[in-house]
């Protein structure tokens, strides 16, 4: 029997239910990009504009790796979230057990060749020479750290699927502070420099897990496993790797894209790659809540596709779009006039024109990003709908279409307009994503169709 923190999100209003579950999710989402939000501060201001590129100039590759960790840990999550739909907590299980070993293999092979091949990476991306020094020692620690990056989404990713998004959000604020102040530690008293703003992000990110691996022992009978099911059984570990590899592979092949434009950008120089650090921090703040809409859609859409309930599929997702949008227009506004403002906030220099410059060209990109919002929200919800309803391939193509998209603007336009043409990279991947998935979206539900028609019961 399902516990009382569960929650079922087959019956009752699609609207309520969806703002209901990604109120505390955005929370929980706010204070994990807290981890990197004081990181980028404090580096900026105690350590200065080339420790703040160094960090910024690890960026493209940390979504490379990190991105698929996290995407694969959402996609082992949405065979649990059918199950419960379904009722079949036998089955649910079985894919907690079988996801738990895959993922743990997973991790220990990115971390051994990750830490390998690190510096060359940065190497091969033309990373400045007065920064790179400072960005080996950053992402060398995040790598290392990938075990404890997956431990904790995968486990959050297990309480999401069963109805409950509060829980993960209390261990992020604890370890959000934890966070806080090691980097104050780590950074002005030891005199770590960007290696200790890593590591005190890696130490947080392990209590975040172990606080969410205790709660599931205590609270959630439901994932209580036998011996049993911690065995690989190849009817669990397709449908398990069918759904999360391509979660995995979608963030990578984009990040893929950005990677390419980092490599365009770095030639501009360091004062490019702080800009472009400043602006992409404050960006990757402001979209949360897509991307809170976004994770609830996965949840929402495969709870009901469990339960047989298409029909609630697209009144999810016309709700989600709706408050999407609503919400993006309130988020150009802020960056339009209070941008500056906040790009000055990572930027601590006696030279006043470099200053200037920094905060001028981090506002271009912030103002630029924000103004094609409605885009990316249309990405995030659909995406994540099509993927809760099983059909996590589509979710590579989306993203080819924006990793050729950065690459063409990093290849093209940067070299022609400089900055601003970088400016342009989301805007453009977002809009070439989009002409992809909304037909694809289509496509699938008319599929599920065909098969519940087929198989009135789908659990």
């Amino acid at each position: 029997m399902a516990g009382s923190t569960t929650k079922n999100m087959t019956e009752g209003a699609p609207a309520k239910l969806i703002l209901g579950f990604a109120i505390p999710m955005l929370m929980g989402m706010l204070f994990q990009q807290v981890y990197n939000f004081v990181d980028t501060i404090i580096v900026g201001r105690y350590l200065g504009v080339n420790a703040l590129a160094a960090v910024g100039s690890t960026g493209s590759i940390h979504f490379l790796i990190i991105g698929f960790c996290i995407g694969v840990c959402s996609g082992f999550s949405l065979p649990v979230a059918q199950r419960f739909g379904a009722k079949d907590y036998e089955g649910l299980r079985k894919y907690v057990g079988n996801s738990a070993v895959l993922a743990a293999i997973i991790a220990a092979v990115l971390t051994v060749i990750t830490a390998l091949l690190c510096r060359s990476i940065l190497e091969w991306m033309q990373t400045p020479a007065d920064i790179i020094e400072d960005a080996y020692n950053y992402i060398f620690v995040t790598f290392v750290s990938i075990p404890v990056i997956m431990l904790y989404n995968l486990l959050s990713g297990y309480i999401r699927a069963l109805g409950d998004a509060t829980t993960p959000v209390i261990y992020l604020v604890i370890s959000s502070f934890l966070n806080i102040g090691l980097d104050i530690l780590f950074i002005v008293p030891f005199q770590m420099g960007v290696f200790g703003a890593s590591l005190a992000t890696a130490l947080s990110q392990l209590i975040s897990g172990i606080l969410c691996l205790i709660h599931i022992m205590l609270k959630f009978d439901l994932l209580h496993l036998k011996r049993d099911d911690w065995r690989l059984n190849s009817q669990y570990v397709r449908v398990i790797l069918n759904m999360g590899l391509p979660m995995g592979l979608q963030y990578s092949i984009t990040a893929i894209g950005s990677v390419i434009l980092q490599s365009c950008v770095n030639p501009l120089g360091s004062v490019a790659v702080a800009s472009m650090t400043a602006s992409g921090k404050i960006s990757s703040f402001m979209m949360c809540p897509l991307d809170a809409l976004g994770s609830t859609m996965a949840t929402y859409s495969g709870q009901n596709v469990g339960a047989g309930k298409l029909e609630r599929l697209g009144k999810g997702l016309r709700a989600a779009v709706f408050s999407g949008w609503i919400y993006s227009v309130i988020a150009f506004l802020a960056a339009y006039f209070f941008g500056e403002h906040l790009i000055q906030i990572f930027v601590e220099t006696d030279d006043a024109a470099l200053k200037a410059l920094v905060i001028e060209q981090g506002n271009l990109n912030l103002v630029i990003a924000l103004a094609f919002y409605p885009l990316l929200t249309l990405v995030n919800t659909v995406r994540f709908t099509i993927q809760g309803m099983g059909f996590s391939g589509f979710a590579v193509f989306a993203g080819v279409s924006e990793m050729i998209a950065r690459a063409l603007v990093g290849i093209l336009l940067v070299p022609i307009f400089g900055f601003t043409g970088a400016c342009f990279a989301g805007p453009v991947a977002w809009l070439f994503a989009d002409a992809f998935l909304i037909p694809a979206y289509f496509s699938c539900y008319r599929k599920l169709t065909r098969i519940i028609n087929k198989t009135p019961d789908l659990a």
